[in-house]
């Protein structure tokens, strides 16, 4: 089972956070400043706080391929209109008044818009559990789509994150994680980029034009086929636009095979005697021995010979026309 670290603080009748409900550790006189220091720490640790934004530093792996869009904008209208409804969560920086941001890039975005502080959590957590709150915290409140969960999945692998923290991050099986990185490897850099999120766009789509990567150039046509559309087209139908370009693109690339100029040879009669194919790569000739067995039989005995005699032929020509 996933771990699970949202242990929220919780919420008193009229909905304002409190304290966690751990008591702190007992003072002890003398010699009790340290201890007494250590429990207001841990009580501050489990508290909603009011930060100031440029306080906050925006730090981690990004799980989201966009971050500043009309959401945004639209997000710091509604904490204008109504006040910040969700805190963001934080954790100390090595640096004094200052913290890192595990969660809640999109809120704190838009408070700097709106100005004023923000409501944030804060946390002691090591870079593990940083790394599965914000995971799962994203999991919950909007889940990401395919792409954007494999784009973060390749930059927890490349960054060192072990398989089981991972799988924590996005509730997702060991076999779940592999499906995802075999899609994003094949998938050229900045393809994902030019495209977007695609919400609605799953594993067999992204797979589908991975697999069209083979025979065509799929940055160059996608930029050609999104140059037509509309800025504000919403990133599952470039998804759409960039596939159909490709297919069609793979399909008027692909050439017809050559099946070569095939021949009838005739006797003096005009009866068949058999054919002769030439192609690019081969010559060939067919003769059926149920239509002419006897010469069947004479060419299967003599037919190295006579091949060899022909080559011996031509590299005479050759020769004295030289």
């Amino acid at each position: 089972m996933a771990r699970n670290i949202f242990n929220q603080p919780p919420k008193d009748e009229t909905g304002s956070a409190v304290p966690s409900p751990t008591p702190p550790k007992a003072a002890k006189l003398p010699g009790s400043v340290g201890g007494l220091r250590d429990s207001l720490r841990e009580i501050t640790a489990n508290s909603i706080r009011d930060i100031e934004p440029d306080q906050i530093d925006m730090d981690g792996l990004r799980d989201r391929l966009v971050l500043e869009d009309s959401s945004i904008d639209e997000l710091a209208e509604s904490i204008r209109k109504h006040g910040q409804q969700v805190p963001i969560m934080v954790r100390p920086s090595t640096q004094p008044d200052r913290y890192r941001i595990i969660y809640g890039r999109r809120r704190l975005a838009a408070i700097r818009k709106v100005g004023g502080t923000v409501k944030a959590i804060v946390r002691t957590l090591d870079d593990d559990a940083s790394l599965i709150a914000q995971g799962q915290e994203n999991n919950l409140r909007l889940d990401p789509s395919f792409i954007e969960k494999s784009l973060f999945i390749k930059e927890m692998q490349e960054s060192g994150y072990k398989p089981g923290v991972i799988q924590d991050a996005l509730g997702l099986t060991r076999q779940g994680v592999s499906n995802h990185r075999v899609v994003i490897e094949q998938l050229p850099d900045g393809l994902v980029q030019l495209i977007g999120p695609a919400h609605g766009i799953g594993r067999r789509q992204w797979g589908d034009l991975a697999a069209l990567s083979v025979k065509v150039d799929l940055v160059d046509n996608a930029k050609e086929a999104l140059a037509a559309l509309p800025d504000d087209t919403p990133s599952s139908e470039k998804f759409q636009a960039v596939y159909s370009a490709c297919s069609s693109k793979a399909r008027s690339d692909k050439k017809p095979p050559n099946r070569g100029l095939t021949s009838v040879i005739n006797d003096e009669n005009g009866r068949s005697l058999g054919t002769l194919t030439i192609d690019e790569k081969a010559i060939a000739l067919k003769v059926t021995k149920k239509d002419n067995p006897e010469f069947g039989q004479w060419l299967e005995e003599h037919a190295e010979a006579t091949l060899l005699q022909l080559f011996v032929q031509w590299r005479n020509e050759r020769g004295s026309g030289s």
